[in-house]
């Protein structure tokens, strides 16, 4: 008796078009930037900015993108601005493209 494991082909479809739609929203080299830098932790807006480079206003749309995702989410203490990734799965995916892509000389890529 041979057991089917593989999803039917309108899961695999309606799979595929969930996972391009996450892929989608996280294809900016900011939105990239910004997620890597919270894998270790909540960071401030200010501490994103020193570290990361980019200028406040550029860095608040690409903020307003992942927090509209889902992918982080903020609080707010005092006057400044807090964000961490909103879940353990988004964080194990950011992990992993830091393996592939941050971590291997380009060379290897």
């Amino acid at each position: 008796m041979k057991l089917d494991l593989a999803p039917d082909t309108a899961e695999m479809v309606e799979n595929a078009g969930d996972a391009a739609d996450f892929l989608k929203k996280l294809a900016h080299p900011s939105r990239l930037m910004i997620a890597c830098a919270l894998v270790d932790g909540e960071r401030s807006v200010r501490d994103l900015e020193d570290t990361l480079g980019i200028r406040q206003p550029g860095l608040s749309q690409q903020i307003a993108e992942l927090r509209e995702a889902g992918f982080i989410t903020g609080r707010k203490e005092s006057k400044s601005m807090f964000y961490r990734l909103a879940d353990e799965r988004i964080a194990e995916f950011i992990s992993l493209m830091h393996r592939m892509f941050c971590e291997v000389p380009r060379k290897h890529r």
